[in-house]
């Protein structure tokens, strides 16, 4: 990635103009950092993409994903069994999303741009639309990350406050209890809700412009939405009934919710990592892209190579923000490369050892922030 000056210009209700900058050019951090991973990839001889052994845990994971429903629909167990079956439908689409769609979402998946672009569109397969998530992720969060007014990912106003410079309300005091709720329904209000905002408003975020949709996109926004509800909802119906359907739907998209969103959060909502505010604080000119990205990131569990496989590194975040077009099934050999940087850099290098400290970490920041 060339890091050149990085800034935007939005507007806000209008009036207000939000500005964050970054320091111009490649500077020494990452320069040293980049060199060491470039010699690692050719000293190795290795593509940054994904290879043999991600196509081979998509496949596993896509085919498991297929034989659950397949059960689910047509050969309906009892109810207990239904139950454990649709838990395990919703983490498996939670990793699909992982593995496949988010490798593919970042050119990351294989070196070949066909293969990248389908494994992109298995977001719309689980029924989302790719085209709003790029912008939304791979724009948004990742040049912006933790700052206020830029990254939507902290944006969960009004229901929590997961930054300073976001209004404080009574019922705060309890988003440390309640974010099991709103993080189990966060997929279903993306899938049935967001996107629509998003294609109605012709805005990807709140403080975006308006952009047109081009006829394309109009067709695979439709398209993706009417499949998503014939899938998901028409044919399951149809074959077990309404009551079981919304029973076995309710616990899949909120176990995919959950799942989704508590490693996201665990990765840049926990103490330790930097926020910022594009309102009262326009950037920091000094500042290099890539160290606003370490210090605004923290990894978790890196130790675990079951966590790394089926989260698809996304527990090595620092390492994915940095070089998000490499897979991630070399993030545990360059995070050894980013420490030393980090060291000789004098920069500090943010990680919970494992994922149940780092969700600890997370539910007290949420309590801190409920409170002032």
């Amino acid at each position: 990635m060339n890091v050149v000056c990085i800034c935007v210009v939005v507007s806000l209700m209008g009036s207000l103009t939000l500005k964050y900058a970054f320091k111009g050019g490649n500077g020494t951090f990452y320069k040293l950092l980049k060199e060491k991973v470039d010699d690692y990839f050719t000293e190795s001889k290795l593509h940054p993409a994904g290879n043999g052994k991600l196509y081979v845990k998509s496949a596993l994971q896509i085919l498991s994903a297929t034989i659950l429903y397949v059960v689910l629909v047509f050969f309906t167990p009892v109810v207990p069994l239904a139950l454990l079956l649709c838990v395990a439908l919703g983490i498996n689409l939670a990793l699909i999303g992982f593995n496949v769609m988010h490798e593919g979402g970042h050119q990351a998946f294989s070196s070949n741009a066909r293969m990248n672009s389908v494994s992109a569109y298995f977001l719309n397969v689980l029924g989302g639309i790719s085209y709003y998530w790029k912008i939304k992720h791979n724009i948004n969060h990742h040049t912006y990350t933790n700052v206020e007014g830029m990254d939507s990912d902290i944006d969960v106003k009004p229901f929590m406050r997961l930054h300073v410079d976001q209004p404080l309300r009574g019922y705060h005091r309890f988003q440390h209890i309640y974010w099991v709720v709103l993080y189990g329904i966060s997929y279903l209000a993306w899938i049935f809700y967001e996107d629509f905002v998003k294609y109605f408003s012709g805005k990807v975020s709140v403080n975006g412009e308006k952009k047109a949709l081009a006829v394309r996109e109009h067709v695979v926004f439709w398209f993706t939405k009417v499949i998503y509800l014939g899938v998901y909802v028409f044919i399951p119906i149809v074959m077990v009934g309404w009551l079981s359907w919304l029973l076995g739907f309710l616990v899949i998209t909120i176990i995919c919710g959950l799942v989704i969103s508590v490693v996201f959060q665990l990765a840049h909502v926990v103490g330790g990592t930097h926020f910022h505010s594009a309102k009262g604080d326009r950037g920091d000119a000094t500042q290099e892209w890539a160290i606003h990205q370490v210090e605004s990131t923290s990894n978790f569990g890196t130790s675990s190579k079951s966590l790394h496989w089926l989260l698809g590194g996304l527990n090595f975040q620092i390492e994915h923000h940095l070089f998000p077009r490499v897979s991630h099934i070399h993030y545990p050999a360059i995070s050894r490369l980013v420490r030393d940087a980090c060291r000789e850099a004098g920069i500090v290098y943010n990680e919970h050892t494992s994922l149940w400290k780092a969700l600890v970490s997370h539910l007290h920041y949420l309590w801190r922030l409920g409170r002032a």
